[in-house]
């Protein structure tokens, strides 16, 4: 086996806010545990700068821009796609067959550019088309509407044609079935998330608050907390935190008229860290159900009871740690229930066995291994 690979990244992997960066992460530091050398190629269009630690996990760092909407529009060709076709990053690849690591559907588009004679292991985040469609029905802007409609078309013809001589890792099992089945892909795989810890870390005893927390200004994330507060906590009037990165208006609003609710706004890593593990009850119902929330991860990680529905857990795994409710009357019936109940040891340690069994980073990375060599 070589000592060494490329990864090609859809997006700077530091900070590691959100999902994608900490998967992406996390597995770079897997492999630099191992012993292999990794050559970083990331798309960089939002200002995200690469830490010191990445700096030192990689052998070589490369960066290229991402190509705007105007540079990129196709008929035929997501916009994910299209805009992280680089012929820069084309000819660095070219120059070696060393192994090819590609994030995400969206490194995807240079694919029919690179040599033959290497093997290529596709990461799959998500299953783009269903994302880009959930997407469409959590907005109320025609013009999101519109634009997540046509990628989401786009992502599906597209999908059709990926290659059947790659292999292609899957985040969540039920991905597995469909990109068999409906993209007709033969070396599909389940490879859970790689994190920054598998160690569960909570507290027992009891809380007093309810907590939801994400980036409030992902139009999802912003729809989950007014729905909770409109619909489940305006009736038990039960005490909720409300913590997230650059919250709208709207929500600012509707939660100054609420006595039983607060808002943090932007809370420092520790901060949300102290809030998940101090709250009674996670609340953490979903809209969507596709890839997986790594909130969840998060709150089973150092965190007491935890009430999701069905959109957030189902396929995670982790199903018997959590509560679920789905609908506001359960959710309400769920946080009733459980606002002055101990967590306990047994709780931590059926978390820990879930934890150990599904989510090692190097046990993962084994399976990567073994398609890229």
């Amino acid at each position: 086996m070589s000592n060494a690979l490329h990864i090609v990244c859809f997006d700077c992997p530091t900070p590691t806010d959100y999902g994608g960066a900490i998967d992406m992460y996390y597995r770079i530091k897997a492999f630099y545990d191992n012993g292999i050398k990794v050559h970083l190629h990331y798309f960089n269009y939002n200002e995200r700068i690469p830490s010191d630690q990445l700096k030192q996990y990689c052998a070589s760092i490369n960066v290229y821009k991402r190509k705007s909407k105007r540079e990129s529009f196709s008929r035929s060709l997501p916009y994910i796609v299209q805009s992280r076709i680089s012929t820069e990053l084309i000819t660095h690849l070219n120059n070696d067959t060393l192994p090819v690591l590609l994030e995400g559907i969206h490194c995807t588009g240079i694919l029919p550019q690179l040599r033959s004679d290497r093997k290529i292991l596709i990461r799959l985040h998500d299953d783009e088309c269903e994302y880009y469609k959930q997407l469409a029905t959590n907005t109320k802007s025609i013009l999101k509407i519109i634009y997540y409609q046509r990628e989401s078309r786009l992502l599906r013809k597209y999908q059709l044609t990926l290659p059947n001589n790659c292999s292609y890792a899957c985040i969540i099992e039920k991905d597995v079935l469909a990109f068999k089945t409906i993209y007709g892909l033969d070396k599909v795989f389940f490879a859970p998330a790689f994190i920054a810890t598998n160690k569960v870390n909570c507290m027992e005893g009891i809380g007093d608050y309810c907590l939801y927390h994400g980036n409030l200004s992902v139009e999802e994330n912003e729809a989950v907390a007014l729905w909770l507060i409109d619909k489940v906590f305006s009736a038990i009037r039960s005490k909720l935190i409300i913590a997230g990165k650059n919250p709208g208006n709207r929500l600012k609003q509707k939660i100054s008229t609420q006595k039983n609710i607060q808002l943090i706004t932007n809370p420092t890593d520790e901060e949300l860290n102290k809030l998940i593990s101090e709250a009674q009850i996670n609340v953490l119902p979903a809209f969507s159900n596709t890839g997986i929330k790594f909130k969840l991860l998060h709150a089973l990680l150092v965190g007491r009871h935890c009430i999701v529905n069905e959109q957030m857990i189902n396929g995670t795994g982790l199903e018997e740690a959590c509560f679920s409710g789905n609908n506001e009357t359960a959710i309400a019936s769920l946080i009733v229930q459980l606002q002055h109940t101990p967590f306990t040891e047994e709780e931590i340690k059926l978390r820990r066995r879930l934890f150990s069994q599904q989510f090692d980073n190097n046990a993962t990375l084994m399976k990567f291994t073994t398609q890229l060599w």
